[in-house]
């Protein structure tokens, strides 16, 4: 294949195959929580931290590492404490981190909006070997704990109060959850984008439970729907010259939508097995 010929080839599908693991697996606990939105929150806030860097002179990616893990454990700690409701601290993000970005990209030298295009909507030319560096870095933080973790967890994101009573740290997990998914914005902005980041932990996670049962089939069925179509993005923007983001998510949205075809006779054969497996035991009642 041509493609591989070209480093920067080499560079965007290495941080592709990150992204599709890392994405659906923290956002399968965000969507069990219910936080299906929590990525776009703090990928506007990650806008700050991009535009930081160029202020700076530093790298963007470190800096949007450090104001999105700021941003969300800021959010989370609100939501805990009860001070206000999520949705007001998803709208602060959501529109801080946004005016911010703006503002600051503005005052860096030779700086501009137009900076921040391959950040929000994702560009394959642009991945460095920085950005690798910083990407794989993190990718492995964000995979050491949603798979090392995912039984604390996932108590977590289902009940807090009976994790709380098994004795699970619930306010660190809440933090853990909170800084896992500020890093895994990061490390997708360059290829997806920060705009449609979320997107990418959300849409794998729902196209997998329309045919998967249990936390860790659908975990795992998840991981591989996003490496699937981060790689065939990747690959197709190469040839078409398209934005990777855009492409990466109409092809995650095409993935869901057969899943959700495909739902339907399994969820029929599963209720005929099921209606089968009952007729059988009331069978063997009345024998008895």
């Amino acid at each position: 294949m041509d493609l591989l010929d070209y480093a920067f080839m080499q560079r965007a599908l290495l941080a592709a195959v990150l992204v599709g693991v890392t994405a659906p697996a923290i956002g399968t606990y965000l969507v069990q929580r219910r936080q299906a939105v929590m990525g776009d929150g703090i990928g506007h806030v990650a806008m700050t931290g991009v535009a930081l860097g160029f202020l700076f002179n530093a790298s963007p990616v470190w800096m949007a590492t450090l104001v999105a893990v700021i941003g969300a454990v800021g959010m989370e700690l609100i939501r805990s404490r009860g001070k206000t409701s999520g949705d007001i601290a998803l709208a602060m993000l959501f529109y801080g981190g946004l005016a911010g970005g703006v503002m600051i990209i503005n005052l860096a030298p030779g700086g501009s909006t137009a900076n921040l295009t391959s950040y929000l909507f994702g560009s394959i030319t642009t991945v460095s070997a920085e950005d690798v560096t910083a990407v794989v870095i993190l990718a492995a933080f964000v995979i050491a704990v949603t798979l090392g973790l995912r039984r604390q967890l996932f108590a977590v994101c289902q009940d807090e109060e009976f994790a709380r009573v098994t004795g699970l740290p619930v306010r660190f997990l809440n933090l853990l959850i909170a800084v896992t998914a500020a890093v895994t914005v990061t490390v997708a902005m360059r290829i997806v984008g920060l705009l449609l980041v979320s997107a990418m932990m959300v849409i794998p996670v729902a196209a997998a439970q329309r045919v998967t049962r249990g936390f860790t089939v659908t975990l795992s069925v998840a991981m591989v729907i996003g490496v699937l179509v981060s790689l065939s993005g990747t690959t197709l923007t190469y040839y078409i010259d398209a934005p990777s983001g855009g492409t990466i998510v109409l092809l995650a949205i095409g993935v869901f939508m057969v899943m959700t075809a495909l739902s339907t006779p399994l969820a029929r054969r599963r209720a005929n097995a099921a209606r089968a497996a009952e007729e059988v035991c009331t069978r063997d009642d009345v024998r008895v």
